[in-house]
């Protein structure tokens, strides 16, 4: 690839990996492509700006960060375990190309506030991922074809996790990959915790290719121990904090509301949001997803605070100016008895479609291979100095006790406003009525 390397490697100054390193000609193009900088207009974290300020960041970055950790990884490879025939299990430096693009390009099918907007339009940011990467349309693709006519599907294959070698898959998708190692640093760096931190550097050193895909050196093992807690304690202390839930779940409700006035034709003749009619009616194209980001959201909130209708002009204004649900935590087994609650918001004045919701937020830090679960995680192995292989959690007692055990909350979600109003008066009571019985539950 003498002929695609730039006569000068290009540097971007970065917070997290210092310098994130360009040699490729196609990698400075897809940075520069209209959908790759779209990103910069997308918030890594969604909501969690609302309770952690300084997480502005957005998926632009990680996505530079994200190809810097996979040329670190491909350089360790090629430099200490470089394949001399095709059968040995070792690093093949002619994938260093689709891995590069794959890794850059991995986040490129996120919609505006991330998940969120998943969960309200149905769409897979993984499926959009490999739609823009494909289609003839998009500046991506055709920056893309200039390596060849097949490394479009080449890359895309990798986000399916169907491309062949398997170490240049768990690259970027696997229990560690490029991904994780760098939105862990990041958005312990922006979020202002410590929590996210690990010793990235030990484990670039220790990190290491096999036939069936990628391992580490044993030596190594304390610091995959130490990525495996701060990934634990981002999930619980930042991913799921409860007020970056309750924004959430009131940006869902915005949007819900939104779509169901268009459908009953009350949009028309205000602020028609032209660039929603797509996902509200389900038709949508690439050129339709690639338009929209948090900013053409927010301008649509803005505008909708005039709105005639009541509902939607209190959920932007609850949104834009944070005013966040509050919420309890409920067990499983008392699900049945939320539509109570739900029915006294209800009495109180809120329409209880749109006011109230149940968030349930669930990670599992690390799990075991099960072939005949839905997703099967590929293991972390570990090299042995007789060149065995063994899993982690067979010689980590730390890992063993988080393996395999989600954890989260259930949570209902209602208006502040039902703590304290005179209609409301056996809200609060029952709310603690719950709130005993988790405490009682936790407590045996």
């Amino acid at each position: 690839m003498e002929s695609d390397l730039l006569t000068r490697e290009k540097v971007f100054r970065d917070p997290v990996h210092n310098y994130i390193h360009v040699q490729h000609r196609v990698i400075l193009d897809l940075i520069n492509t209209p959908e790759f900088q779209r990103l910069r207009r997308i918030k890594q974290l969604g909501t969690t700006s609302f309770t952690f300020h300084g997480a502005e960041h957005s998926r632009f970055g990680h996505c530079l960060g994200v190809y810097e950790v996979t040329r670190r990884i491909c350089d360790t490879f090629a430099r200490n375990y470089p394949s001399t025939s095709p059968d040995d299990g070792l690093w093949d430096d002619q994938q260093r190309l689709v891995a590069l693009c794959a890794a850059l390009l991995h986040d490129i099918g996120h919609g505006p506030y991330s998940h969120t907007f998943e969960h309200i339009f149905h769409t897979n940011h993984e499926i959009w991922t490999q739609k823009i990467i494909t289609d003839p349309s998009t500046h991506v693709n055709q920056v893309l074809q200039k390596v060849s006519p097949n490394f479009p599907d080449q890359v895309a294959s990798v986000i399916a996790k169907t491309y062949p070698n398997e170490q240049v898959v768990q690259m970027i998708s696997s229990q560690i990959d490029a991904d994780r190692m760098d939105y862990l640093l990041r958005d312990a760096y922006y979020t202002g915790t410590q929590y996210g931190m690990f010793d990235l550097t030990r484990i670039m050193r220790v990190i290491r290719p096999y036939a069936g895909g990628i391992a580490f050196n044993i030596e190594g093992m304390h610091a995959v121990e130490d990525y495996i807690v701060s990934r634990f304690q981002m999930y619980q202390q930042v991913y799921f904090h409860p007020v970056s839930r309750g924004m959430e779940v009131i940006l869902l409700q915005l949007l819900h509301r939104a779509k169901y006035l268009y459908e009953q034709g009350e949009m028309a003749g205000f602020e028609m949001p032209s660039l929603l009619i797509p996902f509200f009616e389900n038709q949508i194209t690439v050129s339709d997803y690639v338009r929209l980001d948090d900013d053409v959201l927010n301008t649509y909130f803005n505008l909708w605070r005039d709105h005639p209708d009541a509902i939607l002009r209190d959920l932007v204004h609850r949104f834009l100016d944070r005013r966040p649900f509050k919420s309890i935590i409920f067990a499983p087994e008392q699900q049945n008895k939320i539509h109570y609650l739900q029915e006294l918001v209800q009495n109180a004045g809120f329409n209880q479609q749109f006011y109230t919701a149940i968030n349930n937020s669930f990670d599992l830090p690390y799990d075991l291979y099960r072939p005949s679960s839905k997703e099967p995680k590929t293991q972390i192995e570990f090299q042995q100095h007789d060149g065995t292989l063994e899993e982690l959690s067979t010689i980590s007692p730390l890992v063993q006790a988080l393996s395999g055990r989600q954890s989260g909350d259930h949570r209902f979600y209602f208006p502040k406003e039902m703590l304290a109003a005179p209609e409301s008066s056996t809200f609060a009571p029952y709310l603690r009525e719950f709130q005993a019985q988790i405490v009682n539950q936790t407590l045996k």
